[in-house]
């Protein structure tokens, strides 16, 4: 089944090139089903990326997904156009009567800032805020996933000796969760990152259930009980040759930076084995249909009651 979005975004004709099956909204209304309405909250940088990223997973699926891009208000990228931010995303306050399916919060390049010093962190509560009452399930990425910890339950971070850069092994902690079907006991997520979430404290906390780890990495992945909040600490969704693209960056900006651990397969540093992909086609799958679909009110207005 496909997923909609606008002909006129550019994820559009790189996933039609990839044989992901898109289509617009046009081309939906005439097939009688109600797609799953997901939002994506896109704090990332390279906004285009992290779209097609994101999209190409959930696109994976038998099910006919509406995409939805919300931006910050307070805080404008300088890494995209604002004719792109203008055409395809939407703020809080015009989608706050809405109700979603499910949504994801991405990861952000700000995880040394203090979360209150973050321009746009006021903001961002009132997301989470959104999300909690009216979105069926959200997955929180990377430092998103720190930010609603932080938000929710209070659980801090901390600073890294150094970067936590590379693909981890990591290991389901629950053979049941159906988030982990079809999964390996050990498979493999991408970390890059300066800080890590403080386990100690989220072990403690009676509303989380761990489900995976890795011994480099730390916890990897962890849930609410109730199912409506995920936390990946890595970013399964990356591409194949981000994480080169990162490391040539921090080159460039003069930092004390080691190439990625167990990424590059050769001495030159340009082959990549993406071992991860599984992983993350598995990961958004399960969470699309057991965890949304299998669950969300057939009449959308109804989330959140």
């Amino acid at each position: 089944m496909p997923i909609i979005i606008s002909k006129e975004l550019p994820a559009y004709e790189v996933l039609r090139g990839e044989k992901i099956f898109v289509m617009d909204s046009v081309r939906a209304v005439t097939q009688d089903i109600r797609p799953l309405e997901v939002a994506i909250v896109n704090l990332m940088p390279t906004k285009e990326v992290t779209e097609t990223q994101l999209i190409r997973l959930l696109g994976n699926t038998p099910l006919q997904v509406h995409i939805h891009l919300i931006g910050t208000a307070s805080y404008k990228s300088r890494h995209v156009s604002e004719a792109h931010m203008h055409k395809f995303y939407r703020s809080l306050s015009e989608v706050n009567g809405m109700k979603f399916d499910g949504m994801i919060v991405t990861g952000a390049p700000v995880e040394t800032i203090p979360f209150e010093d973050v321009k746009y962190w006021n903001e961002l509560v009132s997301i989470m805020e959104f999300a909690r009452e009216n979105v069926t399930s959200t997955i929180y990425i990377c430092w998103g996933a720190q930010a609603a910890l932080y938000h929710f339950y209070g659980i801090g971070k901390q600073l890294l000796e150094r970067k936590l850069f590379g693909i981890y092994p990591t290991r389901a902690m629950q053979e049941n969760d159906m988030l982990l079907k079809g999964m390996d006991d050990t498979f493999y997520i991408p970390h890059s990152r300066h800080t890590r979430v403080d386990e100690d404290a989220l072990r403690r906390c009676p509303d989380i259930k761990i489900l995976a780890e890795s011994p480099v990495a730390g916890i990897s992945i962890a849930k609410t009980h109730d199912n409506k909040s995920f936390f990946f600490t890595g970013h399964a969704e990356y591409d194949r040759f981000t994480l080169a693209k990162e490391y040539e960056r921090d080159l460039a900006k003069g930092l004390d930076i080691a190439p990625p651990e167990n990424y590059f397969t050769d001495e030159t540093l340009t082959s990549v084995d993406m071992k991860w992909r599984s992983t993350a086609n598995l990961l958004f799958y399960n969470w699309l249909n057991y965890y949304v679909y299998q669950v969300t009110p057939y009449k959308i207005d109804e989330v959140g009651k």
